[in-house]
């Protein structure tokens, strides 16, 4: 299963710029090292933010979890990085009750 409507998904650059390629964010620094270390930098975030809406749209759902503010999805498989290593990462992303659109919550490695 893909994640529905993914050519749709959002991704926030707050997201990126002040979580998940933030150097002083006390649960992003840790995914800052990750994602800088393949060649993401923050006053670029266009490019990570490219790279998971791509990763969304071709990998597979892993997991569907629904709750009463909507669906959550997982979508692991690699993602496509500057320096062109392409590591497995999890993606995670929400739908919520009201909406149709996709839109990312976080990212780890797995």
């Amino acid at each position: 299963m893909k994640l529905p409507n993914s050519d749709q998904a959002i991704v926030d650059r707050e997201k990126i710029t002040h979580y998940l390629l933030s150097t002083s964010h006390p649960d992003g620094a840790p995914k800052a090292a990750f994602f800088n270390s393949f060649g993401f930098q923050s006053q670029n975030w266009g490019t990570l933010a490219d790279a998971f809406r791509k990763h969304c749209t071709v990998n597979p759902v892993s997991k569907r979890v629904d709750s009463q503010y909507g669906i959550r999805y997982s979508v692991d498989g690699k993602l496509e990085t500057p320096d062109g290593r392409n590591p497995l990462l999890r993606s995670i992303w929400v739908i919520e009750t009201d909406s149709k659109t996709p839109r990312l919550v976080t990212a780890y490695p797995l």
